[in-house]
């Protein structure tokens, strides 16, 4: 009974916010006129492009990390593994000024980026880049949970076949692992998709070129309660989606049997 209670409980504490939300939609006039305004459908393609983007830079670099940490053990692996799990204990505004800091015009890499010709801050980049250092920790830490899982005797029956190593982790450790990876990739583009605090503190707000969705609520709130709801419920329909459609494929095996 005290499970069942504390179970309601908390069911209740997470969806209520989230259905009063829709329920303050329902009665506004004007929602189609609403996701057709600038505002909306700048912040929307801005996001969409740019959390991709960063999912497929995590998903590129991220993908050896996480391999690397679950397969091999060397001097420095606790604070690579510590630093894995920074972005996820640190204030998304102190990630920004890090960030700022960094590549920034006065940051530590600026004078080599003014020398390049290159502006990175308060740019569409900057975004990516804000996403990238807050997500990677969601892939990484899922993919090294699917590479650990995986039996290393089928690896190395696969050493005995003539697969090269690069031809063993395409064709047996990435199948057997692509649950964990899909999982983590989806968690990651979710997180992405609802950065805030370190891409305001360097990317800016810039609309068109640097506002996201999380970032266009914060200025509808002040001016259009409608826009800022409209913008709250696509970020809660579209991952949501991407969440369920997931988990409910993994419940019926149908992505451990394509592995």
């Amino acid at each position: 009974m005290v499970f069942i209670v504390s179970v309601l409980t908390m069911a209740a504490f997470l969806a209520l916010p989230l259905i009063a939300i829709f329920l303050r939609i329902l009665p506004q006039e004007g929602i189609w006129e609403t996701l057709q305004q600038p505002l909306v459908t700048q912040a929307l393609q801005l996001s969409l492009t740019t959390s991709l983007s960063s999912l497929g830079l995590t998903i590129l670099f991220g993908t050896p990390v996480a391999y690397w940490l679950a397969r091999q053990r060397f001097r420095g692996i606790g604070l690579l593994d510590t630093l894995v799990d920074m972005p996820m204990v640190l204030p998304p505004t102190v990630a920004g000024v890090a960030l700022l800091m960094t590549f920034g015009r006065q940051g530590l890499l600026g004078p080599w980026l003014k020398i390049a010709d290159l502006q990175i801050s308060f740019t569409s980049v900057a975004v990516v880049l804000a996403q990238c250092f807050v997500c990677a920790p969601f892939y990484i830490r899922s993919a090294q949970a699917g590479f650990q899982s995986v039996d290393r005797e089928l690896e190395r029956v696969a050493y005995t076949l003539g697969y090269s190593p690069i031809r063993t982790f395409l064709r047996v450790t990435v199948p057997l692992a692509f649950p964990a990876l899909l999982s983590g990739s989806v968690m990651a583009w979710a997180r992405a998709l609802g950065e805030f605090g370190a891409t305001i503190m360097f990317a800016g707000n810039l609309m068109g070129r640097t506002q996201t969705m999380p970032l266009a609520i914060y200025i509808a709130m002040e001016s259009d309660l409608t826009a800022a709801l409209v913008l709250s419920a696509l970020l809660i329909v579209v991952p949501f989606g991407g969440l369920f459609l997931m988990r409910t494929l993994l419940r019926r095996g149908s992505l451990v049997s394509y592995a």
